[in-house]
């Protein structure tokens, strides 16, 4: 049945990959770095994420294990709908609904890529979720860095400055975050998109490989003899 899957553990880390790029470049190339800004961009990429997560989880995520695709694209979908309500988007919005999608996120992440690590090592986790283990646990932790991050950005925060010929500006803490979420998502888009250009490793390859053996095994038996 997977050989007919339309849809791979690669597929889903570039596609992952290329909206967190487009997310991380419309904050770099925006002057403007208010909390509707940040929160019209982080609700797309949010919402897109989420639709992602339901793809793999259907096409990708072998069965027992589709729980932390599901929990994701919920996380994803309910925080994406709150940013995308343009009368409700506000600097304290901001800091609430993206440290609670980083933090939510991030733990499902984290404890999903250490579960599958861990089972991976006793050759008991499917082939394609052993394979994803490495990558969930450091876009989990980069998921937890980012709420960190954010919580220790005042909210009121404003710092004036002066350039000179250029004019007085203020530093404020809404800038900082949006500016925190951006960086998330370009290491995040780099490191996924590194993922899913990469070669699958050789211990998960050698894993598959006996475990097909090892299927297979009766059935070449019973047609030799």
């Amino acid at each position: 049945m997977s050989a007919t899957r339309t849809l791979t553990l690669r597929h889903v880390q570039l596609a992952r990959a290329a909206f967190a790029a487009v997310a991380a470049l419309m904050i770099t190339f925006s002057a403007d770095h208010s909390a509707i800004v940040g929160l019209s961009v982080f609700s797309g990429f949010a919402l897109v994420t989420a639709l992602i997560h339901m793809l793999a989880a259907w096409q990708v995520a072998p069965a027992g294990w589709r729980w932390p695709s599901i929990l994701l694209a919920a996380v994803s979908i309910l925080t994406g709908m709150a940013g995308g309500v343009p009368a409700w988007r506000s600097t304290p919005l901001f800091f609430v609904v993206v440290i609670a999608w980083g933090a939510l996120t991030g733990l499902i992440e984290l404890i999903a890529g250490l579960r599958a690590r861990r089972l991976a090592r006793t050759g008991s986790a499917p082939v394609v979720v052993a394979d994803g283990a490495r990558d969930a646990i450091l876009v989990g932790s980069l998921g937890l860095a980012l709420a960190v991050g954010l919580l220790c950005v005042p909210t009121t925060y404003a710092l004036r400055y002066s350039i000179a010929e250029a004019g007085s500006f203020t530093l404020t803490g809404i800038t900082l975050a949006v500016g925190i979420f951006g960086a998330y998502a370009a290491i995040v888009a780099v490191f996924l998109g590194i993922a899913g250009l990469s070669p699958r490793s050789r211990a998960f390859k050698d894993e598959g490989a006996d475990t097909a053996a090892a299927g297979t095994a009766p059935a070449d038996n019973e047609g030799s003899a």
